[in-house]
């Protein structure tokens, strides 16, 4: 057998660093070798490096639970782990599961010394910031000394993330540089917490200082959001410069930028031009399928978003738990109801898709519209689990429309127990009952209410405000 030294395989670790299938035979290799042991001829500084490098490459090909088991191995090989460890491993912890390695990991680094360190800091500044622990990223990232462009874009990602926005907008202004994730975490912030008009001012303001910064994918997916959030405001106006843009500028879409097209397309009703990115993209995900399958559903063309999942499987491309929210949503909106529950039922066996909360509302929806109300209510009583607000809201609705009072009120009264401050509720069961002339039984029911001092929300137009 030919035996290769370490120090030939970490050159052979390093040229393949993001090569699955080479760093899964160089790993065997330095297994069969022995040289992940310390021993006489592999020394711990040697040991270490062969292991940050392991560390890396598996996060890298996007193994993070090997990257956190390669860290057990190192521990029990007594490879001393060093400041090039940790940043990776915090990585992995947070994509994985941050509110259950960060206190270990921290704990780790303080042992180990290597907490000065600050690219050890500013990845525990994104770790704390991910599982929404937004004072211990705040103490981390006071405690680095003249922090770097990196670390300040940790700490804005982190208060981004979190919903504080006038904390990450305040820090982005403080940066003395800048640079094109400063600024998509502010553009995403807003985006990600429904504040899309600030997202495309913040995206115009990047835009004016093209010079220095260029968007990058994150930046025109959020953007792209942001005007589908308001394709009734503008939103599809500018939209379609951003595509400009990246046409202009961008030799191929991606696979997220021309989702986003697709979903913003979608959304103000241009399918063809929807279409037209969908074509002209050489490259698609799951995604992209289910976001054009969304926008001819929701566009009524039913039957081209069940030909178009139909397409999809000739493809064979995997489907996922979307896939089937926005193929069931097709199959209810064109009352399809035999069709709807056969794809239901053949979720698991078919495709491996276990059913979670949004699809058995899905169903319930499509039993509703078609005016199926009973067998919606036992649909119901047959779930794995206890049925959430969106599902009774979705019996509730279907309700309303075929003036099934009865049903209503007893849906009703189960929807305002899990959601007792909701006015919505209030208001269609109220008006339900307002529909059979049952005035007492409305009034009631409005005047708890008043008594609870929940109040509906007014009705806003632009025009109030001109």
């Amino acid at each position: 057998m030919t035996h290769y030294s370490a120090e030939s395989l970490l050159q052979l670790l390093q040229r393949f660093i993001k090569n699955q299938n080479q760093i899964k035979q160089i790993h065997s290799l330095l297994i069969t070798n022995n040289q992940l042991i310390q021993t006489s001829i592999i020394s711990k500084h040697k040991q270490a490096l062969l292991y940050n490098t392991l560390i890396r490459a598996y996060l890298n090909i996007n193994k993070p639970h090997k990257t956190l088991l390669f860290f057990t191995h190192m521990l029990s090989h007594r490879a001393p782990p060093n400041t090039h460890t940790f940043p990776s491993l915090i990585k992995a912890a947070t994509a994985i599961s941050p509110s259950l390695s960060s206190l270990a990991l921290h704990i780790q680094a303080l042992k180990r010394g290597v907490l000065v360190d600050p690219f050890v800091r500013t990845a525990l500044v994104g770790l704390y910031g991910q599982m929404g622990d937004l004072g211990n990223a705040r103490l981390v990232f006071d405690e680095i000394t003249n922090p770097c462009i990196v670390a300040c874009n940790a700490m804005v990602d982190a208060y981004a993330k979190n919903g504080d926005m006038g904390s990450a907008v305040l820090m982005f202004k403080r940066m003395l540089k800048r640079d094109v994730v400063s600024w998509t975490s502010v553009v995403s912030g807003f985006a990600r917490n429904g504040c899309f008009v600030e997202a495309i001012l913040a995206f115009g303001d990047m835009m004016f200082h093209e010079d220095l910064v260029r968007p990058n994918e994150a930046t025109y997916v959020s953007v792209l959001c942001s005007c589908a959030g308001l394709v009734q405001g503008g939103g599809l106006k500018l939209g379609k410069q951003v595509h400009g843009y990246l046409v202009r500028n961008e030799s191929v879409l991606s696979v997220f930028t021309g989702t986003a097209l697709i979903d913003l397309y979608g959304k103000a009703g241009c399918l063809e031009s929807a279409m037209k990115v969908f074509n002209r993209m050489v490259f698609k995900e799951v995604c992209t399928w289910n976001a054009m399958i969304a926008s001819l559903a929701s566009n009524s063309r039913e039957r081209d978003a069940l030909d178009m999942f139909e397409e999809m499987k000739k493809q064979e491309v995997i489907v996922n738990g979307v896939t089937f929210v926005v193929v069931l949503t097709a199959c209810a909106r064109a009352k399809l109801v035999e069709l709807g529950l056969q794809l239901f039922h053949s979720m698991s066996s078919e495709f491996g898709v276990v059913p979670i909360m949004e699809h058995y509302g899905c169903v319930v929806d499509l039993l509703g519209r078609a005016g199926h109300l009973s067998e919606a209510d036992e649909f119901i009583m047959r779930m794995p689990f206890e049925p959430d607000a969106s599902v009774l809201g979705a019996l509730l609705g279907a309700c309303k429309i075929h003036g099934a009072v009865e049903l209503g009120h007893e849906v009703g009264k189960r929807l305002l127990e899990l959601q007792p401050r909701h006015c919505g509720r209030y208001v269609v069961l109220s008006n339900i009952l307002a529909g059979v002339e049952r005035w007492s039984h409305a009034a009631d029911l409005r005047k708890a209410m008043v008594d609870a001092g929940i109040r509906k929300i007014p009705a806003y137009s632009l025009i109030d405000s001109m």
